[in-house]
């Protein structure tokens, strides 16, 4: 396949908070743009993470492809640049998934719990996608009532949101870096299949470097962003180093 021409006549379908989607010439075809951008609780924060799409562009491909490799199905084909990564054409599913294997943010304002304890096994939580709603925690029988996802999806959706946090999990800590918690999204094909989507990054993952015990100097991810915390870039870059295994 030549990868070349999906580089012309492209129709941007819509601009989101990190990325920018176009059609390609390929209706099964989608071009993901990565962008610098940078938004917080529900786009109230707005900013701008130095080279952070290049970055999270090449941190999902990697985990993409060695989810992948490990039998979970992705959206994900090939990258055309460091800022582009050519995708499956899927619906999105409205719900976000949030795989959690520690307590930290709204776990724990909302239930007390203390920062940084273990869950065991994985709590699995489920929010509407929805912005004017406030993205909202719901239940499964919220999910059902709204129509959202049929109850064989639902259970799938949740078996791979488990499975994917078992191979991240183990990948991650090979990197040096706890995975604390982190949001997937999901996606019909054009056959009705469902397919891991969207991307796995410092933007949807909290992580921790595990030799690291102050609770500020170990945050690898977007919480440097949203507490204001600085290095920001430097946390992000250091992700990159160790998925890609410049450094352990």
């Amino acid at each position: 396949m030549n990868s070349q021409r999906f580089m012309t006549q492209q129709t941007q379908l819509y601009e989101g908070k990190a990325k920018i989607v176009y059609q390609t010439e390929d209706p099964d075809v989608l071009l993901s743009y990565f962008k610098d951008d940078a938004t917080a609780f529900n786009a109230q924060k707005r900013g701008t993470i130095t080279g952070k799409g290049q970055i999270n562009c090449a941190i999902s491909s990697h985990l993409f492809q060695m989810l992948e490799a490990q039998g979970i199905p992705t959206h994900y084909i090939d990258c055309l640049s460091d800022r582009k990564m050519r995708v499956k054409a899927v619906t999105i599913v409205p719900i976000e998934v949030i795989v959690r294997n520690r307590a930290a943010g709204s776990l724990c304002k909302q239930t007390g719990l203390a920062l940084g304890t273990e869950i065991d096994p994985p709590l699995v939580e489920y929010c509407y996608k929805n912005d004017s709603l406030g993205d909202p925690l719901l239940t499964r029988d919220r999910l059902l009532l709204l129509n959202l996802a049929t109850p064989e999806e639902l259970d799938q959706i949740r078996q791979m949101s488990l499975d994917i946090n078992h191979h991240l999990s183990a990948f991650f800590q090979e990197c040096g870096i706890i995975l604390v918690d982190f949001k997937l999204e999901f996606g019909r094909d054009r056959h009705g299949h469902i397919l891991l989507a969207d991307e796995i990054s410092p933007d949807t993952c909290r992580l921790w470097k595990q030799d690291e015990t102050d609770p500020q100097a170990r945050i690898l991810d977007k919480d440097r962003f949203r507490q204001d915390l600085g290095d920001v870039e430097s946390a992000y870059e250091q992700v990159l180093e160790r998925v890609l295994g410049k450094t352990k």
